[in-house]
């Protein structure tokens, strides 16, 4: 293979290898994708790619039949539109445009059989899947010749690398569905093989992307995970104190690979807008309460025998986040603000920032909200919380993940909820430290609580202006919300004039 190719070959030896295989093809898929599907009549082209189609439209009887008449068929399916080509009739390549597959193929996934008859229209970029019988095996038997050409090769590589990993690890013929992603690169999958569940983490090493400050990349400025280590680390080191973290029970650090604990789906939310239980909220307080009055390490050892360093929430990855509001939200609204205005800002911060940074560390898991916790009813105290997503960990302020947990993005808590969940905290901590002051710790959250809706509001403006994820911004008003409460206490007065003088008001955007 070249560098721009990379293959692999599979023996299916019946109709259940091919659909396990169609689904190991349909969990690496991403709107844009070309698949190719080739082989003589009967190898298996249109039983793999009935069963890629039922798969990822989440229904086993679907009707799929052949598109050897009708040239093609088109399927709206949860992550994308799919069209499912048969070019065998096709008289001349001119006709695909006809059809509409150029419009398809920028947003969609096609699954082409008979490609060789698309002529000079078959992209670079593409997935080929080679069918061949194996008679001298059987009537069953196939074989199959996956390359990946282009921008995706890297894909097939890792296509290969995840089944060895699986093969490995005992999970190689494990039933496997995708999960509902978040705005990450990671992509999920909940398996089961012999009645034992897990959790696929697929994580590819997130490149750094281009300098933004000081010849750095944002990632590395706001010290986010790039690999599986710090997920690892923290994983392992939250149970060594109690907690309930999800074991790791295999770990591919290079490749990013980890099948980890399946804590379930008992959420922390209910009912329609979800809204937070608050037995299990305050559970949840508890727990932060329990870490934060335990002396805990920045290095942290791996299962290959080194180390990971939890980076410091220092106050230029604080900066950086809280400036995504003058990157992303404000221009949202057509307006900008001159560098003037950026300088003020940026000092109001690093005085509103201070007393937190001077104040008590500890672990600061970063995204300690409803959607990374799990209710656990088996297990006893603050244990029922099972922690997710902490790969983004730092040590920093206390408050941080008190305001995460009070203050939650994605589901309205009430502000008399917040007050009795500060004040459970509160009453927690002193009960363990005679030197908790909880007017001072009611400034740090205050300040944490302003940072983390300013920097969401960013972000979600980002997700919806540089991704393509409008979702997002349904999320906005509460944030905004959260943001002006924040802005109330008498640390951040002169940010909170700031806010009103250069930040509009969430109008819908």
């Amino acid at each position: 293979m070249s560098a721009t190719q990379s293959g692999f070959t599979v023996a299916l030896p019946d109709e259940q290898a091919t659909q396990r295989f169609a689904v190991e093809i349909a969990n690496a898929l991403e709107p844009g994708d070309l698949v190719t599907l080739s082989g003589d009549l009967g190898a298996g082209k249109t039983a793999f790619a009935r069963a890629l189609i039922r798969y990822l439209a989440g229904d086993a009887d679907l009707a799929v039949p052949s598109p050897t008449f009708t040239l093609m068929q088109i399927y709206e399916l949860p992550r994308f539109t799919l069209a499912h080509a048969d070019l065998y009739r096709l008289s001349d390549p001119s006709e695909l445009a006809e059809l509409g597959l150029d419009d398809i193929a920028s947003s969609g996934v096609v699954l082409m059989e008979w490609p060789d008859r698309a002529g000079a229209w078959l992209p670079a970029d593409r997935i080929d899947i080679a069918f061949a019988l194996a008679p001298a095996r059987g009537d069953t038997w196939r074989d199959v010749c996956v390359t990946g050409h282009g921008k995706l090769a890297g894909r097939v590589a890792r296509i290969a690398a995840l089944r060895a990993f699986l093969q490995e690890n005992g999970y190689a013929y494990a039933e496997r569905w995708r999960m509902q992603g978040d705005a990450s690169t990671r992509v999920y999958e909940r398996m089961l093989v012999d009645g034992k569940p897990a959790i696929l983490m697929n994580a590819p090493r997130r490149p750094d992307g281009p300098a933004v400050r000081d010849g750095k990349p944002y990632s590395a400025i706001a010290h986010l995970a790039e690999d599986v280590r710090p997920f690892v680390a923290m994983a392992d080191g939250l149970r060594a104190l109690g907690f309930s973290a999800p074991e790791i029970y295999a770990a591919d650090l290079v490749n990013g690979f980890l099948l980890v604990e399946d804590f379930g789906t008992e959420a922390f939310v209910s009912g329609s807008p979800p809204a937070p239980i608050e037995a299990r909220y305050m559970e949840a307080a508890d727990l932060l309460a329990a870490l934060h009055a335990k002396q805990v390490s920045a290095l942290l050892p791996l299962p290959d025998r080194t180390t990971y360093a939890l980076p410091a929430y220092d106050t230029e990855a604080f900066l950086i986040e809280a400036e995504l509001l003058l990157d992303w939200y404000v221009p949202h609204h057509g307006l900008g603000i001159d560098e003037a205005g950026r300088a003020e800002f940026r000092r109001l911060w690093l005085a509103a920032l201070k007393p937190a940074l001077d104040g008590q560390q500890t672990w600061v898991l970063r995204d300690f909200h409803s959607p990374n916790l799990i209710w656990l009813p088996a297990r006893d105290g603050y244990r029922r919380v099972g922690l997710l997503d902490f790969q983004d960990a730092v040590t920093g302020p206390a408050g941080y993940d008190v305001a995460s947990l009070l203050q939650d993005a994605r589901v309205d808590v009430p502000e008399v909820l917040e007050r009795a969940l500060f004040a459970r905290y509160v009453r927690r901590r002193g009960e363990t430290d005679a030197t908790f002051d909880p007017a001072e710790f009611a400034a740090i959250y205050a300040v944490m609580a302003a940072q983390r809706a300013t920097k969401v509001l960013g972000i979600f403006a980002r997700l919806d202006r540089r991704d393509g994820k409008p979702q997002y911004l349904r999320h906005m008003p509460r944030v905004w919300r959260y943001l002006q409460r924040s802005l109330k206490h008498p640390a951040l007065s002169a940010l909170s004039s700031w806010y009103k003088d250069n930040v509009p008001a969430f109008d819908g955007l």
